[in-house]
């Protein structure tokens, strides 16, 4: 008779708590949706972030971690969705680890995440990254390799931001392209590249003649050139 009562008590303690569990999952499904009506966004983090608590789902965890990504808040996203490259991450758990790694400084744990990226979209904006990640690794040889796959595949309309001005502004991703092969041809040999590295400079400026960060580095670089001269002299 006691079993049978233990039975029945448990069995009567796990659909209650089935049902609480139901009308919570409801209830943050309702809150998440009004959340998203009213574009409150920490809303939407409270609401999904207690979905995945009472009904886990992978897709969802992405989509909370892009919306850190989105907020700035690198850490919390890496920490909802970890920084581990696996077999099963979606395009979004891609982007996120890629993105959030990179803003980090950890350029070295984002590499592979862009690298994989790219295997399947071959997108312009996505070698010049890559490239940049290389050059700021000094594996020279791969970032000329993706600076020419950018410049091969890269379109008019694509842009880049630059933000070493108080005010960002944005050039053709072309002439971005070709800065940052000029910064790898001077690193390839800064005593005798100068020269080189400043004519591709060039053809960054006849594309935005506003460049400013190209116009930044070839003036210190004929003022490096200048020095030398006259030093020698």
């Amino acid at each position: 008779m006691k079993n049978i009562l233990y039975v029945f008590a448990l069995t009567f303690s796990m659909n209650l708590f089935a049902q609480n569990n139901t009308e919570l999952v409801n209830h943050y499904e309702a809150y998440y949706q009004q959340m998203k009506t009213q574009g409150d966004t920490q809303g939407i983090i409270n609401a999904m972030t207690h979905l995945n608590i009472l009904k886990p789902l992978e897709a969802r965890k992405d989509t909370l971690a892009y919306i850190y990504l989105n907020e700035g808040k690198f850490n919390q996203a890496l920490n909802t969705i970890g920084f581990e490259q696996k077999a099963t991450d979606s395009k979004i758990a891609l982007e996120v680890k890629a993105v959030a790694l990179k803003s980090l400084g950890e350029v070295a744990l984002a590499l592979p995440f862009y690298q994989t990226i790219y295997i399947t979209s071959k997108n312009a904006g996505l070698a010049y990254e890559i490239a940049e990640i290389n050059l700021q690794l000094n594996n020279l040889a791969e970032a000329k390799k993706y600076v020419d796959l950018g410049l091969n595949s890269v379109t008019d309309k694509q842009g880049k931001a630059f933000y070493e001005k108080q005010q960002p502004y944005q050039v053709p991703l072309k002439a971005a392209l070709y800065y940052l092969d000029a910064l790898i041809k001077f690193n390839e040999d800064k005593a005798t590249n100068i020269d080189a590295a400043v004519l591709i400079l060039d053809k960054a400026l006849a594309i935005e003649p506003q460049f400013n960060m190209a116009t930044i580095t070839k003036n210190a670089l004929n003022a490096q050139k200048e020095k030398t001269t006259e030093t020698k002299n």
